[in-house]
């Protein structure tokens, strides 16, 4: 309810970290480097101290603390707190509950005092969830921002202001996709603060407020760690990076840059506890603005969309492809009726760019096109049979997300193996698995195509650019990639409801 928190393939040592940049902060404003074996004098009036003396006269002034800016700004940010009437045994989640304490300690008892749920594992009936997050004020008549997932199948949503003053909230809309909720308390003049108007710089410092642990009004500094962050929380994953101590319960409040803007909504944190290890995610005020703009004129949010399957290349299938750069984003297959289909776009088009700006892969594709509203017309830089075009295109509404299914077909069928990638095929029209191609029956562990990503139940399309209708096809197409001179070459699969390149190295195949 109160954050997303992602497991680490590994853990880091912290505690080496945090003393490193306690003491690379702790020499503020007079901190200097200097180049290799230079010798450091004495302040004895010599030419070499009155230089070093200027130099740090001409660093820039920082702030001595950030009091100043957590005046301004504290104010705006609200307690948001969501009740969620469910079945006890119902099997549903709730990350309040998750506590860094054992039940009947001391901790829990003081946490609780803070507004905190009942803890896991104790009898309940019955149940009324009660869940926290942040938020902050947009605009002077109660429009406030905080995470979808903060208010997400809430019954009843209250508000606390800075000031203690509790308000009823309605929901005005949400944005799974990004996770960000628009809410209106009723009411006016209130505080409120501004999305910023340029994104910020890795080194920056910034400020996260908000409600960690059901403790109001908690205010922590530290600097932009990364921009661009893609931690597969969606389609759209753009975030700001952090290490300003982030923690349950400030999700949906604000990350302040040192002139009191947003530069953006904190939704996630990396943790192996469920508490701060200095790796926080913030969604950029620059998709905030355009989400929130739609949710406050019409309740819900609608996207600009090609209708394509995209994958990002690699320089394994630009080898295969016989191209330079392994950029753009590579059409893995149009859809039906879709904008790209009545353009022309066909499978194995590579994207390279989007009115005139440059396309580095199909994450970039989609934010892009997802940020533009439908009926928009662009033009599209591609790559098609190798050659460069450019093709104008009307923005259709991105359709309703389908349910996909990867279920391979079980009807026992002949088997044909291709051991030296690790396949056994069969004709798709045999297994009913599809009309056409040839279907994956099984995969041997540790083989080159398990390593690609290669499934039971996909089925094989194209090999090297020619569709394949049986194993002696596929077979025939690996012989004549080989023959050719080829180090790699490129499958076309079906895989659940979706299509996508494989670059597959030949090898001794």
């Amino acid at each position: 309810m109160n954050g997303t928190f992602l497991q680490p393939r590994r853990v880091l040592s912290v505690r080496r970290v945090a003393l490193l940049t306690t003491a690379i902060a702790g020499l503020g404003a007079a901190a200097l480097v200097l180049a290799p074996n230079t010798p450091i004098h004495p302040f004895t009036g010599t030419a070499q101290a009155q230089n070093l003396t200027e130099r740090v006269q001409q660093l820039p002034q920082r702030p001595v603390g950030f009091a100043d800016i957590v005046e301004k700004v504290k104010p705006s940010v609200i307690s948001v707190r969501v009740k969620i009437d469910r079945p006890a045994n119902s099997g549903l989640s709730n990350d309040d509950n998750d506590l860094p304490f054992p039940p009947g300690s001391p901790f829990e008892r003081f946490f609780k005092r803070f507004g905190i749920p009942n803890p896991p594992n104790m009898p309940q009936g019955n149940e009324v969830i009660t869940g926290q997050g942040s938020g902050f004020f947009i605009s002077s008549d109660g429009y406030a921002v905080t995470n979808n997932h903060v208010v997400q199948n809430a019954e009843k949503v209250q508000v606390t202001t800075d000031d203690g003053k509790a308000y009823t909230a309605k929901v005005i809309g949400t944005d799974p996709k990004t996770d960000l909720a628009l809410i209106k308390i009723d009411g006016k003049d209130f505080p409120f603060v501004k999305l910023a108007d340029t994104p910020p710089r890795v080194g920056d410092w910034v400020l996260a407020v908000g409600n960690p642990f059901g403790l109001g009004g908690t205010v922590t500094a530290g600097i932009v760690s990364a921009r661009g962050r893609d931690i597969g929380a969606g389609p759209y994953d753009d975030f700001i990076q952090i290490d300003a101590p982030v923690n349950k319960g400030n999700s949906g409040g604000p990350t302040f840059d040192v002139d009191g803007n947003v530069i953006g909504v904190n939704t996630a944190i990396f943790s192996p506890s469920g508490g701060s290890v200095g790796i926080a995610f913030a969604i950029p005020a620059e998709t905030v603005k355009t989400v929130v703009a739609q949710l406050r004129d019409k309740g819900t949010v609608t996207r600009g969309w090609i209708g394509v399957q995209i994958q990002t290349m690699t320089p394994e299938i630009a080898d295969s492809m016989g191209l330079k750069q392994a950029s753009g984003a590579l059409v893995s297959e149009p859809q039906k009726n879709s904008p790209a289909a009545a353009a022309g776009i066909k499978s194995g088009d590579v994207i390279t760019s989007v009115d005139g700006a440059p396309i580095h892969d199909a994450r970039e594709l989609a934010r892009k096109i997802g940020t533009m509203a439908p009926g928009t017309t662009v033009k599209l830089g591609l790559i098609h049979d190798g050659q460069e075009k450019t093709l104008s295109l009307t923005l259709g509404t991105l359709p309703n997300e389908k349910q996909a299914s990867n279920e391979p077909s079980q009807r026992e069928v002949p088997d044909n193996d291709v051991p030296k990638l690790g396949l056994t095929l069969a004709p798709a029209d045999k297994t009913g698995s599809a009309q056409t191609g040839v279907v994956v029956t099984a995969v041997a562990d540790g083989g080159i195509a398990a390593d690609h990503g290669f499934q039971v139940g996909d089925v094989i399309l194209d090999v090297g650019g020619k569709p394949v209708s049986t194993p002696a096809d596929v077979k025939k197409s690996l012989a004549d990639a080989k023959s050719a001179g080829k180090r790699t070459v490129l499958f076309r699969v079906k895989s659940g409801d979706g299509t996508k390149f494989v670059a597959l190295p030949l090898g001794n195949a």
